[in-house]
Parts: structure tokens; C-alpha cells; sequence
């Protein structure tokens, strides 16, 4: 495991001390960045008052982002699954055919 380093992050003009693995720094800045931009449109929309519920709104929010990505790669691995099984079937029907050929 590689060395950890304390990172600074805003987020919602609040700043917060992050511990991480230095490889992780980058990314973790970088999702910092996103948490803000996000929490912010939520806040300037005025829908949502108080730190807490527009928290719980973003992470509501990223979720649902998250988990329609995921259903989205499973039905795209689901798929090309299926094509990959079909393409399998083929294959083999032709290599039965030949090995009846020679026979």
C-alpha cells in the first residue's frame, strides 16, 4: 500500500481535510469538484434549505445516477451475452456439421 497524504476540500464554501493514498489524490479532488458542482445546483435551485437535506438530496441524486448507470451496463452486458451465446451455438452447429461431413 503507498503512502497517505491529507487532502484540502471545499465543498459548499466548507472546508474538509481528507485522508488518501497519494495514487488516489487526483481522484479524489476530482470527486470533491463534483460533490460541490452538485450540491450547489441544488441549492441555487431554492427547492432545498440546511447543509443536511441538500447532502441528502446530492446523495439521492448520485444514486440514482449511479445505479441507472449500472442497470444500463447490465443490460448491455445481458446483451452482448446473448449474441455471444448465439454466436457460440453457431459455431459449434457448424463444427458438428463438419466433423458429420467427414465421418
Amino acid at each position: 500500500m503507498g503512502d497517505f497524504v491529507q487532502v484540502s476540500v471545499r465543498i459548499l464554501e466548507k472546508e474538509y481535510q481528507v485522508s488518501c493514498p497519494i495514487e488516489e489524490r487526483e481522484s479524489l479532488m476530482n470527486a470533491a469538484d463534483y460533490l460541490n458542482s452538485q450540491m450547489r445546483k441544488i441549492r441555487e435551485s431554492g427547492k432545498v434549505v440546511g447543509l443536511e437535506r441538500i447532502a441528502v438530496m446530492t446523495a439521492l441524486n448520485l444514486t440514482a445516477e449511479l445505479l441507472g448507470s449500472k442497470s444500463r451496463d447490465n443490460l448491455l452486458d445481458s446483451s452482448y451475452g446473448l449474441r455471444l451465446k448465439s454466436m457460440r451455438e453457431r459455431v459449434e452447429s457448424a463444427l458438428q456439421t463438419g466433423r458429420q461431413l467427414e465421418l
